[in-house]
């Protein structure tokens, strides 16, 4: 099949009809996704259309390109998610990858990196520095909860047990960012700005969740994600550490999931982790299976991945960002993670 790669002209519509019907299409692909970046950073992007010889939407790769003074100059699809690389019939993608290398190294980035749920017909290296985990839905909430192990359950019940409660809806974007920040400056990472997330309720509608896990009328944990094409994915998700001993992370979790099985959800989607971590192994106890991520490369320079916090070149700076108050962490954090996509 002849395929020709342009730019994206058409409709969000059209866009995104190609990715609910392509497989290897997910959330992650979707035209809402460069709006949101775009108007939370600013980034640059690319909105890559393969067409077939009659002008057939055929393939679809989302681009930004992320450059900082301080991190470098990468190309990214899709920076702050999982997935996003080229899908699409196998020419399309074959395409669309080698119009991205053609961009990336005429541009000389430091690397170009397509992040891809499965594997794909490129010429390119794949990464699997991460991992998700995911979890097939029984039909009812009844079924998932008999097939946890007693000692999980005894664990959702806990904090049941202390009064937590979980409250979803778009009114918890903002208590779900206050928790989200200070955990993150309890780990030593700069946090998402909360226009971020402000930007995903608009672009995504009632696709978009937020919740947060209350104590009396005190948030304590949270979580966010999107619901779509019969998946829910908790993509970032926080705790309050003074409360660790209520274990509210596992209520949350816990109506995350009864939530994506009532919205006839099939599979639930824990994100992405790094193999071996204490993460991965939280994720793991639910029952779902690992995941490994195909994140293609390509640098010129050797650039073996995005910059990330948990190198080991970052320790120090690590070390200093937990001890800054939160106030400061949240107003600085938005200029600093806009170059760690």
């Amino acid at each position: 099949m002849t395929v020709t790669v342009a730019p994206f002209t058409g409709a969000a519509d059209e866009w995104d009809g190609v990715v609910a019907g392509t497989a290897g299409g997910t959330h992650c692909h979707r035209h809402g996704w460069l709006g949101a970046i775009g108007d939370s950073f600013g980034h640059q992007r690319y909105a890559l259309a393969a067409r077939d010889v009659a002008g057939v939407l055929v393939g679809v790769l989302p681009l930004v390109r992320v450059r900082t003074a301080l991190f470098g100059h990468y190309l990214v699809s899709m920076p702050f998610l999982n997935y996003g690389g080229p899908i699409g019939s196998a020419a399309a993608v074959g395409a669309l990858a080698r119009e991205a290398v053609g961009m990336a190294r005429a541009d000389r980035v430091k690397l170009l990196e397509l992040r891809s749920r499965a594997a794909l017909p490129v010429d390119l290296a794949a990464s699997h520095r991460k991992i998700t985990v995911v979890l097939d839905l029984p039909p009812t909430a009844d079924g998932l909860w008999k097939s946890l192990p007693a000692k999980l359950r005894s664990q959702v019940r806990r904090p049941q047990k202390e009064g937590v409660t979980v409250r979803f809806g778009p009114d918890q974007v903002a208590p779900f960012h206050r928790i989200f920040a200070t955990h993150m400056r309890d780990l030593g990472t700069p946090a998402l700005p909360r226009r971020f997330f402000e930007a995903m309720a608009r672009h995504f509608g009632s696709d978009a969740w937020f919740a947060c896990a209350y104590h009396g009328p005190t948030p304590i944990a949270c979580g966010a994600g999107i619901t779509w094409n019969g998946e829910s994915e908790i993509i970032w998700a926080s705790a309050l550490r003074d409360y660790n001993r209520l274990a509210p992370n596992m209520l949350l979790y816990w109506a995350a999931m009864e939530r994506a099985i009532a919205d006839g959800c099939r599979t639930f989607n824990f994100g992405r982790c790094t193999p071996g971590s204490g993460t991965h192994r939280f994720k793991q106890q639910w029952g779902g299976r690992d995941e490994p991520l195909w994140w293609y490369q390509d640098s010129p320079a050797g650039v073996e991945g995005t910059p990330s916090p948990d190198g080991g070149a970052y320790g120090l700076a690590v070390k200093v960002w937990q001890r800054l108050p939160v106030a400061v962490t949240t107003r600085l954090g938005p200029w600093l993670v806009r170059g760690i996509p």
